[in-house]
């Protein structure tokens, strides 16, 4: 069925996007910013320059209008973003976002009028509606330039880095097919593990072989096991408690702020802008590879 183009456009938008609003990331988005802001508005004058109005050099200008959205988007690391929103964040969040940055560009754009422009007017409505227009003028074409390069940039990249694992690891439909039952089989707990958590009649040995993953939900920690089928049980601890409870096993590692996964279990890596999403054996869905972990797991799997 050929899709349509709002179908398209629904799907670019819905896309994992990295969060990048934060330390030093949130630094290079700035200078970069800061950079581009006064290269284009010196060299190209985008708008009507009326000299006579000018308090000081266009140089000057330049420069103030570029430090403007430099310091606006610095103020956006003194809000805390929760850990969830981040790895939830979408192309269209990104756009969102951005299209705020630059209504609250516009508006300092128009409240440092008085040091750039010597107007009676400058305070006017009029020029408030032309500064915050002027600023969705040359930045929404910006925005969407920039979005959609990076997108595609990280989206191809790690793509490719996951087509590289996969070969690497052997991760192939056909080898899989035939070592599913083999693995089954195989799997009867040649390590285990206790668990001691929360509430002590709650404490298990975990058969380490069988762990597809574990997911943190709240207070709780979902397992995943893989025998004949794919059992989930619920324990009370933390993953940081399971984590610590796993370490002898390198097999068993971190690959989300929410996630433990066994790689032995692993069939397939996927790639995408945020990051990578993985293939398990016998389990239907995808287990998530943020993108600030995606060098250590690399180097795990380089290592298997």
């Amino acid at each position: 069925m050929r899709t349509t183009f709002p179908d398209r456009l629904s799907r670019f938008l819905s896309q994992p996007y990295p969060f990048y609003y934060k330390g030093k990331s949130l630094w290079m988005i700035a200078v970069i910013l800061l950079i581009f802001s006064f290269v284009f508005n010196y060299f190209f004058k985008p708008f009507n320059v009326y000299l006579p109005e000018h308090r000081m050099s266009y140089l000057g200008i330049s420069a103030i209008h570029s430090i403007t959205p430099f310091i606006i988007l610095l103020l956006f690391s003194l809000f805390r973003v929760p850990p969830e929103t981040e790895e939830k964040w979408t192309v269209l969040k990104e756009m969102f976002l951005l299209v705020t940055l630059l209504f609250l560009i516009g508006v300092g754009q128009f409240l440092i009028r008085d040091i750039i422009y010597d107007n009676p007017d400058n305070w006017s409505w009029k020029y408030f509606i032309e500064e915050i227009r002027n600023t969705f003028l040359v930045g929404s074409l910006i925005v969407i330039i920039l979005i959609s390069l990076n997108f595609n940039r990280l989206n191809y990249r790690n793509r490719k880095r996951a087509e590289v694992l996969n070969m690497t690891s052997g991760y192939t439909k056909q080898n899989f097919d035939l070592n599913t039952e083999n693995d089954i089989s195989q799997s009867a707990g040649k390590y285990e593990v206790f668990i001691e958590t929360q509430v002590k009649a709650d404490d298990f040995m975990l058969k380490v072989d069988n762990l597809l993953f574990a997911k943190s939900e709240g207070n709780y920690i979902e397992f995943y096991l893989r025998d004949v089928n794919v059992d989930k049980i619920v324990k009370r601890l933390t993953l940081k408690e399971l984590e610590s409870a796993l370490e002898p096993f390198p097999e068993i590692i971190r690959t989300h702020r929410s996630y433990l996964v066994n790689t032995n279990q692993i069939k397939g890596v996927e790639g995408n802008a945020q990051g990578y999403k993985l293939k398990l054996k016998s389990y239907e869905g995808t287990i998530p590879v943020s993108r600030n972990m995606i060098g250590s797991f690399n180097n795990v799997m380089s290592r298997n």
